[in-house]
């Protein structure tokens, strides 16, 4: 007898899943496609406001967003599996929107990304209102994001649009504008753009009122900066190198010129994970993060102190992502996700540390270590010689008042060692190096007899 065959599985997600967006000017102001989709879906998503937007000839289930959002998503498209689900989303729902997010999950159970349908973005209606180029316009999120990451698109003479978060959001900017030496910064806040009640707020962040005045302002707002510094406010570069000034440090913490060289010689490129053992002041990840937003760093620091001046010297440059771990290396290194670059500035001898580091290392990952003292530099001699790479001796002198005169005073040379792990060297076996506090190691050859491995790209020479 014949077993009939087992039944398929109920689908996981839905028959289809479109993204409509949708502006202030509600459903006046979407094409006909999009009326569409609407009218024939079974399931219909989104925010309280945005539902509010459609007729009754939207017939479909109404189903309003829970919070938080991103965690309930899986679970919100099984409970509709095999229905046709529309998702309303402002503006461009691709554009810092929850298109992406939909992408994400549908993606990670196999299914087919959603059909978009995007209506014009707050961006694109504060541009032409503005008359700016948008290609030239810089955009900060701060909808579900902290307000600090803003500081780091923050230059004189820049043009910048803020995603408010809500009513509060531009008393909120102009407070950090003026913490941070921008309070002659012109906003102005664009309302309901694209909608019948439009209307705009304009004024510098010096003289913006504070959060408790700002209750006549829509939550549906962008605001536009016209960045303009303080002259008496000091200046930060996009580069890395950034003045001393700029930090909160108890003294532990790699200088200006010496700072620039190491992050020349770690080669940040956008989407890249840095691991900076021995944090300090966190200078070195915090440089890191801000040559580009996609950067990712963790600052590993033993001292609970200082560590938590690394998270308060973060917030204040503007990559409040970074992640700060407490506890010694390598013990606290288990765990983190692996870098693409490794930076050592201090603990070089803790027995373990750079087998560690190197062996978290994928092929083509860069290490960095400098050091002050002898007893490590002879520990990164014997990798020299060993893998190869970069030892150089990098030496800093400022001109200061001798009597009447001028002269030199030198700052203690750094050395510093940086190497590209090849795929030969991938594996993690390694011998240990003898300790570098005993003679022996501390008659280990050095520059003349390493091999000719290549250099580390962007290495200080």
């Amino acid at each position: 007898m014949s077993t009939a065959p087992p039944a398929a599985p109920p689908p996981r997600t839905p028959a289809r899943v479109t993204v409509v967006g949708i502006g202030a000017d509600g459903w006046d102001g979407l094409p006909a496609a999009s009326r569409e989709v609407l009218r024939g879906a079974g399931t219909l998503v989104g925010g309280a406001r945005q539902l509010a937007l459609l007729p009754a000839e939207c017939a479909g289930e109404r189903v309003p967003w829970p919070s938080p959002l991103r965690p309930a998503v899986p679970g919100l498209l099984a409970a509709h599996a095999g229905r046709e689900v529309c998702v309303l989303a402002s503006g461009d729902p691709m554009f810092y929107g929850i298109g992406r997010t939909l992408a994400e999950v549908l993606g990670e159970v196999g299914a087919a990304p959603p059909r978009v349908l995007p209506h014009p973005s707050s961006v694109s209606y504060a541009c032409a209102r503005l008359g700016w180029p948008v290609e030239d316009t810089e955009v900060v999120t701060l909808v579900g994001r902290p307000l600090a990451g803003l500081a780091a698109a923050l230059h004189d003479g820049r043009r910048l649009l803020v995603l408010s978060a809500g009513a509060e959001t531009p008393a909120q900017v102009a407070g950090l504008l003026r913490e941070r030496g921008f309070g002659p910064t012109r906003m102005r806040v664009l309302e309901q753009l694209g909608g019948p009640r439009e209307r705009r707020a304009e004024g510098t962040a010096a003289d913006w009122p504070p959060p408790t005045a700002a209750s006549g302002t829509d939550p549906l707002n962008v605001v536009a900066l016209d960045c303009a510094r303080a002259p008496e406010a000091l200046r930060l570069s996009a580069a890395p190198g950034l003045p001393d000034a700029a930090y909160e440090h108890d003294g532990q913490l790699t200088k200006r010129h010496i700072r620039a060289a190491t992050l020349a010689a770690l080669a940040p490129a956008p989407g890249e994970l840095l691991w900076d053992i021995g944090g300090g002041s966190g200078s070195i990840g915090i440089e890191w993060m801000r040559t580009h937003r996609a950067c990712r760093a963790v600052a590993v620091e033993r001292d609970a102190v200082r560590a938590g001046r690394i998270a308060r010297n973060a917030d204040a440059l503007g990559v409040p992502a970074l992640r700060v771990v407490t506890g010694p290396a390598p013990e606290a290194l288990a765990g983190l996700p692996a870098p693409d670059a490794v930076f050592v500035g201090g603990g070089l001898t803790a027995p373990g540390l750079l087998e560690a580091c190197w062996a978290a290392l994928p092929p083509g990952g860069r290490l960095v270590a400098n050091t002050v003292t002898l007893e490590s530099e002879a520990l990164l001699a014997d990798w020299y010689r060993r893998h190869g790479g970069d030892l150089v001796r990098l030496a800093v002198a400022h001109a200061v008042p001798v009597g009447g005169f001028t002269g030199w005073r030198q700052a203690m040379p750094v050395t510093q060692w940086s190497v590209t792990k090849d795929r030969a060297a991938a594996s993690p076996a390694f011998s240990a190096p003898e300790d570098p506090d005993t003679p022996e190691a501390s008659d280990t050859p050095s520059a003349p007899d390493a091999p000719n491995a290549p250099s580390a790209p962007g290495d200080a020479q």
